[in-house]
């Protein structure tokens, strides 16, 4: 099975200590600054002529962002593939400096706050295509990084397509647990929301293992939170969410989602637990 070379997943970027581990996920990839990006050759590429040094430097540029990448995942037990230096490419000129990433569709339902602190939103999600890849390796950890390598490359070329296909939030991880939330299974779920201009005819994966499916319309009940999205955290998250629910009992209850929004290296990253409300 193709990995990815991806061997660990967890923390935020660039940092080490308790309860953080290694990631690279499709959002690291806009960790850097425009120093780094310039340095590595994809800075200011309109004031250069299309020559042969040119490509030269385009492509000594992607070596360099590559093996940025694979030194700053060495020293979180992550090892990223040669394999990767096109991907890595295409989603860091692809998306510096935008905005535009689209977000997920939703009609918000209630909020509801005590003392000026969200505790948690209900919220309306139609039916949609998403490209899914299920992951089923020795650790969780594994199984997170080895779907979203794959995932990124489904994204930047290995599509029927050929080309880009555009970068959309949140990134899902759907996760199971066993009944009393306390462990997580190493059989995990990551999603990909396609782009509203792919959502008629989706492009289908070069990858056999990722698949294109139709999600129904759910309802969601969703708390935010900051930080890594390791199995402690996620763990924690959703017994907190169980707390603030009502009626926690409305909601399936061994699989949930952890939505990520923001950069991983991030300083106060954003992410959601997700509860699926029962159909």
């Amino acid at each position: 099975m193709d990995r990815g070379g991806c061997q660990m997943n967890g923390g935020g970027g660039g940092q080490t200590g308790p309860g953080r581990s290694g990631m690279i996920s499709l959002e690291d990839l806009e960790a850097f600054t425009e120093d780094q990006l310039s340095d590595s050759g994809n800075g200011n590429l309109e004031d250069r002529g299309d020559t042969m040094e040119e490509e030269e430097e385009e492509e000594e540029g992607s070596d360099q962002l590559l093996h940025y990448w694979q030194d700053a995942a060495r020293g979180h037990q992550v090892e990223v593939s040669e394999d990767m230096a096109e991907p890595i490419q295409q989603l860091t000129s692809n998306n510096y400096g935008r905005s535009d990433r689209q977000p997920v569709p939703f009609n918000l339902l209630t909020r509801k706050e005590k003392c000026g602190e969200l505790l948690y939103e209900k919220r309306q999600y139609e039916k949609a295509r998403w490209a899914c890849i299920t992951m089923r390796e020795d650790t969780y950890e594994q199984s997170i990084c080895y779907g979203f390598m794959r995932i990124m490359r489904y994204i930047c070329q290995q599509n029927a397509l050929g080309e880009y296909l555009g970068m959309t939030l949140p990134i899902l991880t759907v996760v199971r647990t066993n009944e009393d939330h306390s462990v997580i299974s190493n059989n995990v779920t990551v999603a990909y929301y396609l782009p509203a201009i792919h959502q008629a005819q989706p492009p289908q994966p070069q990858d056999s293992e990722i698949t294109i499916e139709i999600w129904p319309a759910a309802v969601v009940y969703t708390r935010p939170f900051t930080g890594p999205t390791n199995e402690v955290t996620i763990v924690n998250q959703i017994n907190a969410m169980a707390e603030v629910l009502e009626s926690p009992d409305l909601c399936v209850p061994d699989s949930f989602i952890v939505a990520g929004y923001t950069n991983p290296a991030h300083s106060n990253r954003l992410n959601e637990i997700w509860f699926l409300e029962r159909p």
